[in-house]
């Protein structure tokens, strides 16, 4: 059903809206989607129905892309104080564990490498840390095990901060879509007054469930579920008889940590019956004696838990007309491997400031087909390596004996650098035009002559580019661009680099340039890169 938007420009300025944008949903994807909006000079209404951050228990980590990101936006040094509580919490953990070091003595450090392939750990020691694809993300690549929850509370802090509209317990009941723009209809949650709210898009980053792609009628090809999983923290008797880590038996699988109370089961013989029902101590408890065999477990008290499957469906494309899908509403799968966190920040990055663009009249709207030419190939990745990870943990003897042999892959420099590389996200970039090697890939961290670091320059959410040899045919390419394009000269680090090169607000590298390359060649090629991406010279929307 269409809305009557009449004649609407689509810059936002007009009175017939009450805003640019409405986002549904208010976890960590439509947080960072509606932040990256407000940067790019967009109106946000972000709607969620919590009232609070989601105490469930989630994502527990984050890789180098989402760190990148976050670099870039200034935010490094809270996300690094949450990781420092997070490595405190598996201390206590193996120090209070049976065998762990003896009290007064040197705490137990976490292992170097975190990271597992179907519960394979990999161990950090074979990893190859002079494969180049680790050498560019700086002080992003310190940071990793940092909870959802906290994530969330600082991208809500950093809304409210942004001038993003945050209606809490508020849901959304449905919208009218035209070529103009979107009307959304809101209700608070318990009862109240409905709300409609005029915009010129609408973005589904409100889960799994998706009510805006479920409404759009997005199709959402996929696999359907097989297993039921279980995550909690939990308070229990008997823990000592449960391994730590990952653990594989005749009846599924099964972790133990790295937090107190923290139990993961997985069984293999089809999904739940009922996935909505709460989770019940009752019902952990039979899981963990199933899968351990012999544990005698009792579960006494449940602090967070949730069931999960391996449900893995992903929205054909990411936009319809005036609504677009981010995060889960466009791709769902197992959490193993923990890249459903990571894949949404990347999705609101990509999205974000080509929308506000868009929205602001400096870019043309075809512009936004480029979303889902860049994401949608690495969701489809990430629905392979979830699958690939539940292949290879059903405990039949042909899974088992997989399992022995990617073991022995793991076990050698090659293989952990294989796996840790695919499961950090180093290895991700977009098929851009360009010859340069760093074109399309996250751009490297530069630490200029001055002390300041490439991320440093991009906390507004601009563009940059980025000369590092001083040649003033370099700015005058972007002679116009005004605010959408910052140009910054700086000498660069010693050693080699690049001349010079031009970064996407998402971090993107969208062109580059060695000092010995074709000079005349290059400004052509940066012209092409300045208009593809952020239009033509002169006042945005001219």
């Amino acid at each position: 059903m269409e809305s009557d938007f009449g004649t609407d420009t689509g810059t936002g300025t007009d009175a017939g809206t009450d805003t640019d944008v409405v986002v549904a949903g208010g976890g960590p994807v439509g947080l960072m989607l509606a932040c990256e909006l407000r940067l790019g000079g967009a109106r946000v209404v972000l709607v969620e129905r919590r009232t609070d951050v989601d105490p469930t228990i989630k994502a527990g980590s984050i890789n180098t892309p989402t760190a990148e990101a976050f670099h870039r936006r200034g935010m490094l040094p809270a996300i690094a104080e949450v990781q420092q509580r997070a490595l405190e919490q598996f201390r206590n953990f193996m120090r209070d564990r049976p065998g762990g070091p003896p009290a007064g003595g040197p705490p137990r450090t976490p292992p170097k490498f975190a990271a597992h392939f179907g519960g394979i750990m990999l161990d950090g020691a074979l990893l190859d840390e002079s494969d180049p694809d680790f050498a560019h993300a700086g002080p992003a690549s310190e940071v990793g095990l940092v909870p959802q929850q906290d994530i969330e509370r600082l991208l809500a802090e950093r809304a409210a901060r942004l001038g993003v509209e945050l209606l809490h317990g508020v849901e959304l009941t449905g919208f009218d879509a035209g070529d103009e723009g979107v009307e959304v209809r809101t209700a608070p949650v318990g009862g109240g007054p409905d709300r409609r709210i005029r915009a010129h898009w609408l973005v589904g980053c409100d889960g799994g469930r998706s009510t805006v792609r479920k409404l759009a009628g997005f199709a959402f090809p996929g696999t359907d579920p097989s297993i039921t999983g279980h995550q909690a923290v939990v308070t229990m008797t008997g823990a000592e008889a449960l391994k730590t880590g990952w653990n594989h038996t005749d009846t599924g699988t099964y972790v133990h940590g790295p937090v107190p109370g923290r139990v993961l089961t997985v069984e293999f013989d089809g999904p739940p019956a009922d996935r909505e029902a709460p989770v019940t101590a009752e019902e952990l408890q039979k899981s963990l004696r199933h899968v351990t065999g012999s544990a005698d477990v009792t579960v006494t008290g449940v602090h967070t838990a949730t069931r999960f499957t391996d449900n893995a469906r992903q929205a054909s494309d990411y936009r319809s007309g005036r609504v677009l899908l981010a995060g889960d509403a466009a791709h769902v799968h197992s959490p193993f491997g923990g890249q459903g966190l990571n894949l949404g920040i990347g999705d609101a990055v990509n999205l974000g400031w080509k929308l506000a663009a868009v929205v602001r009249g400096g870019a043309p709207e075809g512009l936004l087909d480029s979303y889902t030419a860049e994401r949608h190939p690495i969701g489809a990745w990430v629905l392979r390596w979830t699958r690939a990870q539940i292949a290879l943990m059903r405990p039949d003897p042909a899974s088992r004996a997989l399992r022995g042999v990617v073991g022995d892959l793991t076990a050698t420099t090659t293989g952990t650098t294989y796996f840790v590389k695919k499961v950090s996200g180093v290895w991700q970039r977009y098929d851009l035009p360009g010859a340069h090697p760093l074109v399309g890939r996250s751009a490297p961290d530069l630490e200029l002559a001055d002390g300041r670091r490439l991320a440093d320059l991009m906390h507004d959410g601009r563009a940059l580019l980025l000369d590092l040899v001083g040649d003033a045919g370099v700015a005058a390419v972007a002679d116009g661009y005004g605010d959408r394009v910052r140009v910054v000269t700086a000498a660069g680090p010693a050693g080699a680099a690049p001349a010079a090169l031009l970064v996407r607000p998402d971090g993107c590298t969208a062109w580059a340039v060695d000092a010995d390359g074709d000079r005349e060649r290059a400004l052509r090629e940066l012209a092409g890169a300045l208009t593809r991406w952020f239009g033509s010279p002169g006042p945005a929307g001219a």
